[in-house]
């Protein structure tokens, strides 16, 4: 008997998005509420990114190697007891220096690999899997539990570790806690998964056989070096702020900050956050999917940059309602979810051609770069520059945003999008 996507489709999506935003969210609110400093915070965690940004250089031997469902149960079982391991391996007390964050870091970046290479090998499984026709039916299911993963990560698991961080009197304890909680949930969707995914049938290999050629195309391309321009620094605001956004938030006012607890922090950007970023994907994939991704450029970018200008008021007047606050970051994530459709659609156009699938996965090494460079610095630039002038640094960057725009329609077909996005 064939077994049915749903069995499998939302769960894989679902655990595919838990460690990531695991390594790459939570760990600011993390090592912030653990003491580290600012600088290395954002330098170290933005480094963290790294495997997605080099993971083509070994997706062909998730091809080769064994079967995708084996790489898929071996990378979620290798998660389960990285995690596990990583609670354990938290410094005891707070306001540690550097060097006691060593042997949690290594795990982080370990979590890193197998989770980047998790992503290659779930993509894969899909695309083997299904059909066309379900391909296309249980894209939108695939997105929206990724998504939801996104807010239990970025959310529920910050809230849970907020409450414990009440209880216990001990932000360590609460934090070893919670990592172990998020392991035993990896555990349990693992085991899910051995019974639950489907046999996998041979795939033809002539992409993966070819796969320094693929490479060698992509940086033939015509327009190459400015769509790489655009991939770089067309989110260069949202880059920069990203790393700082929890620390902003948890900061007492007299460093500057919003003197939120952890708790606070989880509900406000791990979650409404969330939702608003969910919802402006969802209403920019409809705008796209009418007038076509030349004509959404433009406001999808204004859109996107713009609203970081929402910081920089919370930064000068520090609002002590938190009505404000849960406004003010709704409206920066609506505004970035709704952009960000118009990143995502042009990584599609120009990965266009025989080797669509490694093309694609190039383009999100760049993507990944995009966000790892500037985050690098985030941390040290704000601790010179204050959150104000850190926030009104970020609001120059969205000329970044306004250039690359400015270069890129005349080379996008006007009807790109419609078809895509339909």
């Amino acid at each position: 008997m064939k077994r049915s996507p749903w069995f499998w489709v939302p769960s894989l999506y679902f655990i595919e998005g838990i460690p990531y935003f695991l390594v790459n969210v939570v760990s600011v609110t993390l090592f912030k509420r653990l003491g580290m400093d600012n600088a290395s915070l954002a330098a170290l965690t933005s480094l963290l990114y790294l495997p997605w940004v080099v993971k083509p250089l070994w997706s062909p031997l998730v091809d080769v190697v064994r079967t995708k469902r084996w790489w898929i149960l071996a990378m979620q079982a290798a998660m389960t007891v990285c995690f596990a391991v990583l609670a354990l391996s938290l410094p005891r007390k707070t306001g540690e220096p550097v060097g006691a964050f060593v042997p949690a870091l290594i795990m982080f970046y370990i979590c890193a690999m197998l989770s980047a290479t998790h992503d290659i090998a779930a993509d894969g499984f899909y695309m083997l899997a299904l059909s066309e026709h379900d391909q296309s039916l249980f894209v939108g299911i695939r997105s929206t539990f990724y998504r939801i993963a996104s807010v239990f990560g970025q959310g529920v698991i910050v809230v849970v570790a907020g409450l414990l961080e009440t209880r216990y009197g001990d932000i360590p304890r609460a934090w070893v806690h919670t990592l172990l909680g998020a392991s035993f949930l990896l555990l349990i969707l693992s085991l899910w998964h051995f019974f639950a995914l489907p046999p996998e049938e041979a795939a033809p290999r002539a992409e993966k056989r070819n796969f320094g050629l693929a490479f060698a195309t992509f940086f033939k391309k015509p327009g190459v070096w400015l769509a790489l321009l655009f991939m770089l620094l067309f989110r260069l605001p949202e880059a920069f702020s990203v790393k700082m956004l929890t620390p902003f938030l948890l900061d007492p006012v007299s460093a500057g900050g919003l003197g939120l607890s952890t708790a606070q922090s989880g509900l406000i950007y791990g979650t409404v956050g969330v939702i608003a970023l969910t919802v402006g994907g969802i209403l920019g994939g409809i705008y796209a999917a009418r007038v076509g991704l030349r004509k959404a450029l433009w406001p999808m970018a204004l859109s996107l940059a713009l609203p970081c200008a929402v910081y920089l008021y919370l930064a000068v007047s520090q609002p002590s309602s938190l009505w404000v606050v849960y406004v003010c970051v709704a409206l920066d994530q609506f505004g970035y979810g709704f952009g960000f459709t118009a990143y995502m659609l042009y990584m599609i156009y120009f990965s266009e051609g025989e080797y669509r699938t490694s093309h694609y996965a190039i383009c999100t090494a760049f993507m990944a770069l995009s966000m790892m460079v500037p985050g690098f610095f985030a941390g040290w630039l704000q601790e010179k520059m204050g959150y104000i002038g850190f926030f009104a640094m970020v609001m120059v960057c969205c000329l970044a945003t306004v250039l690359v725009t400015a270069l890129l329609p005349r080379r996008i077909r006007p009807e790109f999008g419609k078809k895509i996005s339909a």
